[in-house]
């Protein structure tokens, strides 16, 4: 069912809510969260159906905020809010309001959100494009005890990451540390099964991947180990090689879907180790709503002092061997030949 409201206001919207679930014959709320998307036009359709397939495992009232921003200054003078209201098999196992806002309204999105927050239940915000350097300072951020953004969808994920980590509030996240949950948990088992040392760790993935990167903060955290980042054709994250004290452990994934875990006394075994659609990713995301202090402590390990860690390394090594050199004794001297005996 959808109904469509144009040049609204929220307390409209709410009506058309409660004739909308009375008309299909379901007066009830059942939902346990207020999900707030903010995005574009152009990304709209792919996030609300993330949304609608996350919905299954989490019943929410979605609220998909699209800012039209106007080109003459005629047009941008004007506010008007349209919306549509889906219901019934056309919003998942929720409720789905995309808001458009025009003109000044654009300024105060939090103002058309507010009343449409379900009461006494928990609000998350997601940003699936262009999201804010400080997500919680934001107007509609401030809204939600979760925010999630999407630093592989940014124009320059490295920096992204950097400015996620200056202005990290708890509530934070990040979809590309969700992509990385089925790493981490296959390395932590790997290491359970074989306790020891490891000594270095060497992440391999396509370039301007901050999945990679986390990753690689999360073990130089975890480990205190030089970690090496390594680029390689993809797609995603590719490798990862932990040199230990009882010989190499290396996950494998060449083909995004299937990987090899490689440890010294085991023979290899297959892993299923796909990408996952966003759809998984927002509903693992929504699965826990308390600050994730894991998240937390890779992302201010610092990319910049991740690579401080290899530099540092290597010339913690390189030092080792000149020390080793300079203190090898010197090869001894041939004795001179004797001379030959003079002629008779």
């Amino acid at each position: 069912m959808r109904i469509d409201l144009t040049d609204t206001t929220s307390s409209k919207i709410n009506k058309a809510l409660v004739q909308g679930r009375r008309a299909i014959g379901t007066p009830a709320v059942g939902m346990v969260l207020t999900l707030v998307i903010v995005t574009d036009e152009e990304n709209a359709y792919d996030a609300l159906k993330a949304a609608n397939d996350a919905s299954r495992e989490h019943p929410s009232r979605t609220l998909v905020v699209v800012k039209r921003f106007s080109r003459s200054p005629r047009d941008r003078s004007k506010a008007r809010l349209d919306a549509e209201v889906r219901l019934g098999a056309d919003a998942g196992t929720g409720e789905t309001v995309v808001l458009r806002l025009y003109g000044e309204v654009i300024n105060h999105a939090q103002s058309v959100v507010l009343p449409l927050l379900l009461p006494d239940a928990p609000t998350v915000v997601w940003w699936p494009v262009n999201g804010p350097v400080d997500p919680a300072k934001d107007p509609l951020g401030a809204l939600g005890q979760r925010r999630v953004t999407d630093t592989y969808a940014a124009e320059q994920p490295i920096h992204e990451l950097t400015a996620r980590s200056e202005n990290y509030t708890p509530g934070d996240t990040d979809l590309s540390w969700a992509r990385i949950t089925p790493w981490r948990s296959m390395l932590a088992a790997a290491l359970d099964q074989l306790p020891t040392k490891v000594t270095s760790v060497e992440v391999e993935g396509e370039e301007f991947n901050p999945s990679c990167e986390l990753l690689a903060m999360w073990l130089a955290d975890r480990l205190s180990v030089p970690v090496k980042r390594t680029l390689s054709a993809g797609p995603g994250l590719t490798a990862v090689r932990m040199e230990t004290e009882d010989g190499p452990i290396v996950l494998d994934r060449a083909d995004g879907s299937l990987a090899t875990l490689c440890m010294n006394g085991q023979p290899d075994r297959a892993v299923a180790l796909k990408r996952r659609e966003t759809s998984e990713l927002l509903a693992e995301e929504l699965r826990r709503l308390d600050p994730d202090d894991t998240y937390a402590s890779a992302l201010k390990f610092g990319v910049d002092r991740l690579g401080a860690v290899v530099e540092k390394a290597e010339a913690e090594a390189s030092k080792t061997g000149e020390d080793a050199a300079a203190d090898k004794p010197a090869p001894a001297k041939k004795a001179a030949p004797a001379k030959k005996a003079a002629a008779k």
